[in-house]
């Protein structure tokens, strides 16, 4: 009867430890609510812009603009960037520490081995002189510290959020690396848009001199309007190299999102060709961004690792019990290394808990809550800020279709007012003020027109970005198209 009382008290026992040690003390974490969470829609949405799962339908979201030598860029900067390389490194490092917090939940089991040669005085037992005395030992160590407030499962935990997160902070950077990209390219293709018009303004300028100085030389107008005809032509002349230099300027920083030194880029095509009526981009509902955007995840995710971070601060103020033990051989010749009147063990039972120590565990509780509620409000804040963007994106697309629109009959108007006042100055019945007036208003309304188009396709740029992109930004199966650099950069 007493060796089953004594039974029923052991697995009594048994089960109270394998309850303990199932208890994690601390918060867990549940997604707070934010402004996503309302179940509205955006509310600058044009009609049409309709709930959808994928943004700009099959594949990466660059590759709607329909630029071949753009999506082999993009695919050059995944590969070869720096910043992305450096983040790719940053992963790695979150995740030896996820392993590394891994581990320490397991037991650690260490192996020993040494010989150990020293000189006794024999006065200790009473004699005189001394002896020479060697010691081989060998032996295995296990110790484990028992999880029960859950210390270590909230330190994996932590962990884990802080790779997830460090995953969607490289993801992000890929956006904005790929952003770059295409925003630098198309900045080249409008300021080669920009030169090509003011080459073309320099030949226009270069006749309406002829023009002048023919009738110059007929005694039909008087020099002040020759002047005025080459002052025209100069300015023209002047603005070529500034265009040239925002080209150039612009190729170095693509080589460097590339990876590449600047200038190894060979010549690029020189325009994305004509910008085409903007296609509805499928918007779903605010609160798929909390899913969709990187940096969204990557703030959840470290508001997480910090949740779980309360629970470890919380777990240190409770006793820590850890079980260790040993066995081998000690002995002293190295022949009965392996003898078992040599071998030796022990087991120990270590309860350590703190009892005082100026209330540094409570603060570091303290601390932790702090942080955990700063991660609260930066996730909170970067939710906002998702939204804003979104809802900026989309006005903007809106007003400068707009806009796109009134220029283009703006130019159309001013061709035809320059084209009549050069012919009634070739008559003799308008003055040169008139033609010089017109070819300005044209000239401005053509430079215009270009940048608002290159203002549209960042736009459009801005709205992907805004909404979270593709998930699947990742090197394809295509080959990307000879761009001119030298093999020797790669390396």
């Amino acid at each position: 009867m007493t060796l089953k009382r004594h039974k029923i008290k052991l697995y009594i026992c048994m089960a109270m430890t394998v309850v303990i040690a199932g208890c994690m003390v601390g918060p867990d974490y549940v997604r707070p609510r934010t402004a996503a969470d309302d179940g509205t829609g955006f509310i600058n949405a044009p009609p049409g812009w309709t709930d959808a799962n994928d943004v700009c339908g099959e594949g990466p979201w660059w590759r709607c603009f329909g630029d071949k030598v753009t999506a082999d860029l993009v695919l050059l900067a995944l590969e070869r960037n720096r910043d992305l390389k450096a983040a790719a490194a940053k992963v790695l490092e979150a995740e030896a520490l996820l392993a590394q917090s891994h581990g320490v939940r397991l037991p650690n089991i260490s192996y020993a081995a040494n010989r150990q040669r020293g000189k006794v005085s024999r006065a200790v037992f009473g004699g005189a002189g001394s002896f020479y005395s060697t010691i081989y030992n060998q032996n295995f160590n296990v110790s484990y510290i028992v999880d029960f407030f859950g210390k270590l499962r909230r330190a994996e935990k932590a962990a884990v959020a802080d790779l997830l997160a460090s995953k969607a902070e490289r993801q992000s950077l890929r956006h904005a690396i790929i952003s770059q990209v295409v925003r630098t390219r198309i900045q080249i293709a409008t300021q080669q848009r920009l030169l090509d018009v003011a080459r073309a303004n320099i030949i226009s300028r270069e006749q309406t001199l002829q023009i002048v100085e023919r009738r110059y030389n007929s005694g039909l107008v008087g020099p002040l309007d020759v002047y005025m005809a080459k002052e025209n032509l100069e300015a023209a002349r002047a603005l070529e190299p500034q265009i040239l230099e925002s080209v150039k300027l612009a190729r170095h920083s693509l080589d460097v999102l590339i990876g590449q030194r600047p200038g190894a880029l060979a010549q690029l095509p020189d325009s994305l060709g004509d910008m085409s009526e903007p296609e509805p981009v499928p918007l779903s509902l605010p609160a798929a961004l909390l899913d969709r955007r990187p940096d969204v995840r990557a703030a959840e995710m470290r508001l997480r690792a910090a949740t779980e971070r309360v629970g470890v601060s919380i777990a240190a103020l409770f006793p820590d019990l850890t079980f260790s033990g040993s066995w081998g051989y000690q002995v002293g010749k190295f022949s009965m290394l392996t003898d078992p009147e040599g071998e030796v063990y022990s087991a120990i039972i270590g309860l350590a808990a703190p009892v005082f120590k100026g209330g540094q565990l409570k603060a570091q509780v303290d601390a932790a809550k702090a942080r955990a509620a700063q991660a609260a409000e930066n996730y909170a804040g970067v939710v906002l800020v998702a939204l804003r963007e979104v809802e900026d994106a989309l006005v903007r697309q809106q007003t400068l279709k707009d806009r796109l629109g009134h220029l283009t009959e703006r130019l159309k108007q001013a061709s035809q007012a320059e084209a009549l006042a050069r012919q009634r100055y070739m008559r003799g019945v308008e003055q040169l003020l008139v033609v010089l007036d017109t070819e300005r208003r044209r000239i401005l309304a053509e430079n215009e027109l270009i940048l608002t188009t290159g203002n549209l396709w960042n736009g459009r740029v801005e709205l992907f970005l805004a909404l979270g992109g593709s998930w699947d930004v990742g090197m394809d199966d295509e080959q990307p198209v000879d761009l001119g650099i030298a093999d020797a950069e790669t390396n």
